[in-house]
C-alpha cells in the first residue's frame, strides 16, 4: 500500500474544491451583487422566479455543515486509524453508510422541499 495515498486524496479533493468555489462561487458573487443593484424586473422574474428551493437547499447544507458531522467522522478516522481511508470494515463500512445516510437525507429532503412547493414536476 501507498503510504502517501491520504496526501494524494486530499490533493485532488483540495485542487477540486478550488475549482469549484472559483467556478461557481465567483460568478454567483457577482451576479449577486449585480442583481442586489438592479432592481427586479418582469424578465428577472421569468427567468429566475422564486428562489425557495436554493433557500431551503443552502440552509439545509449550512445547518449539516455547522453540526461538522462529516469532519468529525473523518477525524475520528485519522486519529483512531492513522488516515482517512481503509481500516478495518465495520468502521469503515459504519463511516460509509453514515455518509451515504446524509447524502440520501439531502436528496430526499430537496426533492421533497421541491416537489411540495410546486418548483418541480414528474414526466
Amino acid at each position: 500500500q501507498d503510504p502517501y495515498a491520504d496526501a494524494s486524496v486530499g490533493n485532488v479533493t483540495g485542487s477540486n474544491s478550488v475549482n469549484v468555489f472559483l467556478g461557481l462561487g465567483l460568478p454567483w458573487m457577482i451576479a449577486s451583487i449585480y442583481w442586489a443593484v438592479v432592481p427586479e424586473s418582469a424578465e428577472w422574474r421569468t427567468r429566475y422566479g422564486d428562489n425557495a428551493d436554493l433557500t431551503f437547499n443552502i440552509d439545509f447544507l449550512g445547518k449539516v455543515g455547522a453540526t461538522r458531522t462529516q469532519g468529525f467522522v473523518v477525524e475520528v478516522r485519522r486519529k483512531v486509524y492513522g488516515g482517512e481511508l481503509g481500516g478495518p470494515a465495520g468502521p469503515r463500512w459504519g463511516a460509509f453508510c453514515f455518509l451515504l445516510f446524509l447524502w440520501f437525507l439531502y436528496i430526499g429532503l430537496s426533492a421533497w422541499q421541491s416537489f411540495s412547493t410546486g418548483g418541480a414536476s414528474c414526466p
